[in-house]
């Protein structure tokens, strides 16, 4: 039997749809890594495992998922992106400022997603915000800091002495504290620094500033994060008030705080991690912020702290915990 020469082109595309329809997917492989484990960094590798689970890319498709937390060692940090960038995955996500210069450090191949970064600019992880043309892109949690000193004073309207507890060694914490020690002096108040560069030092720190400031302010410094319940015994046994930038400090015992939500912003690192994943580049992708501020407020801990909070203010707070 003859076949015209359309009849044998479509036998052919055939085959070659059948061939494709039986060839396996590839498995597709994203690393993340953590410079320490706490309820905002986990939020944020939850909300990227949900947003990949959301579109598709699970474990039983084939995602090879991997994690590891340097929990709070920068040494560790460079290990785990020297083991992922062995391991050679599709995309490495890093958590926070340290474990971000690692990988950024370690590999100029591998797409690398960002999250939880301050000021990447700074961090040197990309020059600005624009699309870096690079292998790296991501997501910042940089807060406006006129809004974090409206919050101090709507809290602490007497406030003149601000103590901050930070490390050091923490890029993103440097930042803040210089913009903060300018935002200050300019509404006529004063910063107090105390540093902490390792999680164990964080009470000691707050200690350290007891009869010198009337209000704690807290970054997004994950050594204090991490070590929050120590900053809060001394805040209510000194009776000093305390406000974090982070929203899940307040349920461990802040006054109030005026965050992003560090699940949405897993959500939308994930989103961007699946961009990359169905081909685009991470050269091409802008640097991205969460303009979605929410205000916890802690009536108890206010309590505690020997703050009477305005009922106005309270009822304003996207959560209360009492």
């Amino acid at each position: 039997m003859k076949f015209s020469k359309s009849a044998k082109l479509a036998f052919a595309a055939a085959a070659v749809v059948g061939a494709l329809a039986h060839t396996p997917v590839v498995a597709q492989s994203v690393a993340v890594t953590s410079i320490v484990e706490h309820p905002a960094l986990d939020s944020i590798k939850d909300g990227v495992k949900e947003a990949l689970t959301a579109a598709g890319y699970t474990e039983d498709k084939g995602l090879k998922w991997a994690f590891q937390t340097a929990q709070g060692n920068t040494a560790i940090a460079a290990q785990i992106a020297r083991k992922f960038v062995g391991d050679n995955p599709d995309i490495i996500v890093a958590i926070a400022t340290p474990s971000a210069q690692a990988v950024v450090a370690a590999t100029k191949s591998i797409p690398v997603v960002y999250s939880a970064v301050t000021d990447p600019v700074a961090a040197q992880l990309v020059a600005s915000l624009d699309p870096s043309g690079t292998n790296v892109t991501g997501v910042s949690d940089a807060l406006v800091l006129e809004k974090q000193l409206e919050l101090i004073k709507k809290v602490v309207p007497q406030a003149k002495r601000v103590g901050m507890v930070y490390n050091p060694g923490e890029a993103n914490s440097v930042v803040v504290v210089k913009q903060m020690r300018e935002l200050l002096r300019a509404a006529d108040m004063t910063l107090v620094e105390a540093t902490a560069a390792r999680t164990v030092d964080v009470g000691a720190a707050a200690r350290s500033l007891v009869g010198k400031v009337d209000v704690i302010y807290t970054n997004t410094d994950n050594n204090v994060v991490s070590a929050y319940e120590a900053l809060v015994k001394v805040g209510t046994d000194a009776k000093i008030p305390l406000i974090a930038s982070d929203t899940d400090s307040v349920k461990r015992g802040a006054i109030a705080a005026l965050g992003v939500n560090y699940h949405d912003l897993g959500l939308q690192t994930g989103k961007m991690v699946i961009r990359i994943l169905k081909g685009e580049k991470p050269g091409d992708i802008a640097s991205e912020t969460s303009d979605k501020l929410e205000l916890f407020v802690n009536t108890g801990a206010a309590q505690k702290q020997g703050v009477k909070l305005d009922e106005a203010f309270v009822k304003s707070a996207t959560q209360v915990i009492e």
